[in-house]
């Protein structure tokens, strides 16, 4: 099965951690922080994400990691999930992308969900998620 959404960042508050991993000067400074996002269309709901990436700016180039807590429907069945992601660009593309659903973290109609998925930026410039799922009772 496939769910596919459009999705906004509402929050991005930087963290502080210590000892700060900005404290060990590499060539792309490492930062944490948490997300919020609201999702619309096959998937509805929030999500809160820790997110960490090693990013310049100016060039556009790093490498991310983040785990998301998901709490919504995913057509039209509700309960909550884990799901994990991480990618790298040089500044003109996207690789060694990855996406899972964690196995095991579904709750209500989400229980046993299992699955992979991925996200892109729309031509037009909007953001979009989508799962390849799974459920036991399909």
């Amino acid at each position: 099965m496939r769910a596919i959404a459009p999705f906004t960042v509402s929050s991005f508050v930087p963290a502080q951690l210590a000892p700060a991993p900005a404290d060990v000067e590499t060539a792309r400074p490492v930062g944490v922080a948490i997300v919020t996002k609201q999702f619309d269309g096959q998937i509805t709901g929030s999500s809160v994400t820790i997110f960490t990436a090693a990013f310049d700016e100016a060039a556009g180039a790093g490498t991310y990691v983040a785990m998301e807590s998901f709490e919504g429907t995913v057509n039209g069945m509700l309960g909550t999930m884990n799901f994990a992601h991480s990618a790298t660009t040089t500044g003109t593309d996207r690789l060694a992308e990855f996406f899972t659903i964690v196995p095991g973290s579904g709750t209500g109609e989400l229980d046993g969900i299992t699955g992979s998925g991925g996200l892109r930026v729309t031509q037009e410039g909007e953001d979009v998620i989508w799962f390849d799922y799974e459920m036991p009772h399909d």
